[in-house]
């Protein structure tokens, strides 16, 4: 049995938005906050997620992340894989909700 050569097809290479802070090359407009509701990832993956939506941020975007208790341990792995990376800021200081504002600096 013989594979079947894959064959790329180029899409389009412009959206249909103009973006207003563009972050990637895709031309999404990102000049709006961006949440993460860290509550709603299931465990298994969930600092791996919210490092994942930090790694894809621009220096001075920020992302607010909603979380269900004072997320220190998080904050203290991400001051040391990425120091003096991001500005964190408390928006909301439970009892059942924290939001924390992450804005990358570096």
């Amino acid at each position: 049995m013989t594979a079947e050569p894959i064959r790329i097809i180029p899409g389009p290479t412009t959206h249909p938005h103009e973006p207003a802070t563009a972050t990637c090359t895709c031309g999404h407009d990102d000049s709006e906050a961006i949440v993460l509701d860290g509550r709603t990832i299931p465990h298994a993956i969930r600092h791996a997620t919210i490092f994942g939506a930090l790694g894809a941020i621009q220096p001075g975007i920020s992302l607010d992340l909603k979380v269900s208790h004072d997320p220190l341990p998080l904050l203290a792995q991400l001051e040391r894989n990425h120091p003096n990376t991001f500005s964190i800021s408390y928006l909301e200081s439970g009892p059942d909700v924290w939001t924390l504002r992450l804005t990358r600096i570096a």
